[in-house]
């Protein structure tokens, strides 16, 4: 599903290059659920942007279904983006001025979905995250935990084929990051792929495998057996 092959990204300035990838290769397969960890600087929300095609490398080969990312064109690379890829961002990205549903519904009307399909998928996702009652509220009317939830259930509500997750509960108290945590398992176990950054040891175990990057290179690629 994913293949990178010598992914690196730099910054240069005159004869100097900064470096926040290096050498970074791995396969990830469809239905894994991949943690990247590593100390702050180490490159994974840099890395995971370029696998969520909201970054290129520098240099480096990126597969995705086959795909040659780092080849395709702004065009290509949006529409295989907008067909594919879920992302949940940690500052959640909502749009303030839009209702619960309606920040729902704008990912679905990016990819054209029809009105009654559009408002199918809004009610079966409201109904799975228990947020039906709060379909007209705006975001600054939830707590930090509820628009979280939307935000995971707008990178749902497109049906992608891969969801990518930075740091998703680092904003939340326990027992919501739990929950959102347990939405995820279950997501994996239907056969979503994801792919989370996490500094949590804890939000880890509940994928199959973690890989620990430091000065932008994966150090060690582990596979995790005692799921939570």
């Amino acid at each position: 599903m994913i293949s990178l092959t010598n992914i690196e990204r730099y910054f240069q300035n005159g004869f100097t290059k900064t470096y926040i990838l290096r050498y970074v290769s791995t396969e990830i397969k469809e239905g894994e659920f991949v943690s990247i960890m590593g100390p702050s600087g180490a490159g994974k929300s840099t890395l995971l942007n370029i696998i969520g095609l909201l970054d290129q490398p520098t240099s480096g080969e990126y597969l995705l279904f086959d795909q040659p990312v780092h080849n395709l064109s702004e065009r290509k690379r949006s529409e295989l983006y907008k067909a594919a890829i879920g992302f949940v961002f940690q500052a959640y990205h909502l749009i303030d001025e839009l209702t619960v549903y309606e920040n729902l519904e704008t990912p679905l009307l990016y990819k054209n979905v029809p009105s009654s399909e559009r408002k199918s998928r809004i009610a079966d996702i409201l109904d799975r995250f228990n947020m039906v009652a709060k379909k007209d509220l705006f975001p600054n009317q939830l707590s930090g935990g509820q628009q979280q939830l939307v935000g995971i259930a707008r990178a749902l509500v497109g049906q992608p084929k891969l969801i990518l997750a930075d740091e998703p509960t680092g904003n939340l108290q326990s027992a919501q990051a739990e929950e959102i945590m347990q939405v995820f398992k279950q997501l994996n176990q239907e056969g979503v792929t994801i792919i989370q950054v996490t500094h949590s040891e804890k939000n880890a175990a509940y994928g199959n495998r973690i890989l620990h990057l430091s000065d932008g290179k994966i150090v060690h690629d582990e596979h995790v057996t005692t799921n939570v």
